[in-house]
């Protein structure tokens, strides 16, 4: 076995992996939408056979969603698990894409090429990193170094309803000794990391229902109460003027940044105004008493993602709504409870009511933050091969995302996960124009070749 051997066969399939990437991209696997279930179980298929032209035995797995697809292995040395999803966000709004988000490309821009299309980040590029690393160390040595199990699913876009009872019921061929993750970034996207730190997610929508039905806002305007009115007043006192949220109880269980970990952080030299005027921004909005870097990895977040009501077409309509809605999300840390919150959240709201104003709720789904120790040595010996792979070195690093899957390896199958990623931060991850750079792509493919060599020497295979 010669890892530089694995190297170059990665190198020289780089455009037939690419063109494998195109393929799955064009295919519309949307979940949180009914319309597309024939594309996640086209996606599922897809990935099924791919699996099986290196050698793996796949199988679709149906759920009470969209499928999971498993894949196993059988070898000497460590039991690695890879777990990716082949799910996408919705396109919405379509008009801001520059082409069809599921006839995807390779583009020249005045940064670099790129892949574009819906999923080309998030995460479709990033599980085919792996998939294509296996495929590289198969070619050259005909089977793969350890015993990997495949887990891919199909629902991490929507809230994954069915993936831990799943897990629960397929506890033992989900047991490793480390599940690998390929769901996140580089950091300041030049810096290779491995992410031990993520918040917690919680969702909320409510519907505030006025009148039985819309009315006439000159007939009824100032006399009747509007929903949209009181749904603004309450969204607003969700935060104090120094950006502290003020739902009762909410901080339970936020622990303090260790000093150590502070330094260590600070010693990563984050340029926020940099990364806000990527945005068409440049002041931190958040905390006041609180560091940029720590208010994104280590500090929850309440916001509202959505708001609608009344009429909202072209030209004017003079009514008053008997409704109006919004979607809040919680990110959480620590050892937040997102039960409490949620059921704190909502007295909140419901004592805020005027009189004729009644709320109705629906939940999407809530995780609790994760945090993962770094003492295993199989940490080190990947933290060496990515800073081997791209010349700088590589660093642990905490996430204001929210990956559950991390979490239900730790507590289900007891298996330590390992979150290792190469999206950029202009990516457009969940946005429109989403892409993939050709590098990270490249260089995802070739990590992972460094992280199984480096993993099956450290437990001595």
């Amino acid at each position: 076995m010669s890892l530089d051997t694995v190297l170059a066969r990665i190198d020289a399939d780089l455009p037939a992996a690419t063109d494998r990437l195109l393929d799955l991209l064009r295919i519309p696997s949307i979940s949180t939408d009914p319309a597309f279930k024939k594309d996640c179980d086209a996606a599922a298929d897809w990935l099924v056979r791919d699996l099986a032209s290196f050698g793996v035995t796949a199988r679709k797995c149906p759920t009470p969603g969209h499928p999971m697809v498993m894949g196993h292995i059988d070898g000497d040395g460590p039991h690695l698990l890879f777990y990716g999803h082949y799910d996408v966000q919705p396109v919405d709004p379509l008009n801001l894409w520059d082409r069809d988000p599921f006839d995807p490309a390779v583009e020249e821009t005045a940064k670099g090429t790129v892949i574009r299309g819906r999923g080309a980040v998030d995460d479709k590029g990033q599980l085919m990193t792996f998939v294509e690393a296996c495929r590289a160390w198969t070619a050259v040595n005909g089977t793969l170094p350890c015993k990997i199990t495949f887990f891919f699913e199909g629902e991490e876009e929507s809230g994954s309803p069915s993936l831990v009872p799943f897990m629960e019921e397929h506890k033992d061929a989900l047991s490793a000794d480390l599940a690998l993750i390929c769901d996140t970034t580089l950091f300041e996207s030049k810096t290779p990391a491995i992410v031990t730190m993520l918040r917690g997610l919680l969702g909320e929508e409510m519907t505030i229902t006025g009148p039985d039905r819309d009315l006439h806002s000159g007939m009824y305007g100032g006399v009747a109460m509007n929903p949209i009115r009181v749904l603004t007043r309450v969204l607003a006192a969700l935060h104090d003027d120094e950006g502290h949220i003020t739902i009762p109880g909410f901080y339970d269980g936020v622990p303090e940044l260790p000093d150590t970990l502070r330094d260590q952080w600070a010693g990563l030299n984050f340029d926020h105004k940099t990364f806000l005027g990527d945005v068409g921004l440049g002041t931190p909005a958040g905390e006041s008493d609180r560091g940029p870097l720590e208010m994104i990895w280590s500090r929850p977040t309440c916001e509202i993602n959505g708001i609608w009501g009344g009429y909202t077409g072209d030209g004017f309509k003079t009514v008053l709504p008997s409704e109006a809605h919004a979607k809040i999300s919680f990110r959480l840390v620590g050892d937040q409870d997102p039960h409490a919150i949620r059921k704190s959240f909502r007295k909140m709201v419901e004592d805020m009511l005027p009189p004729d104003c009644d709320v109705t709720w629906k939940g999407h789904g809530n995780s609790q933050a994760g945090s993962f120790e770094t003492d295993d040595p199989m940490f080190e010996a990947a933290r060496a091969a990515l800073t081997e792979e791209w010349n700088v070195p590589a660093a642990y690093i905490g996430c204001g995302g929210s990956i559950p899957i991390a979490g239900h390896f730790a507590k289900i199958t007891d298996t330590k996960p390992m979150l290792v990623g190469f999206g950029k931060d202009d990516d457009g991850m969940h946005s429109p124009n989403e892409k993939y750079d050709m590098s990270s792509f490249h260089h995802g493919i070739r990590s992972w070749a460094r992280i199984l060599d480096a993993l099956i020497r450290r437990d001595g295979a």
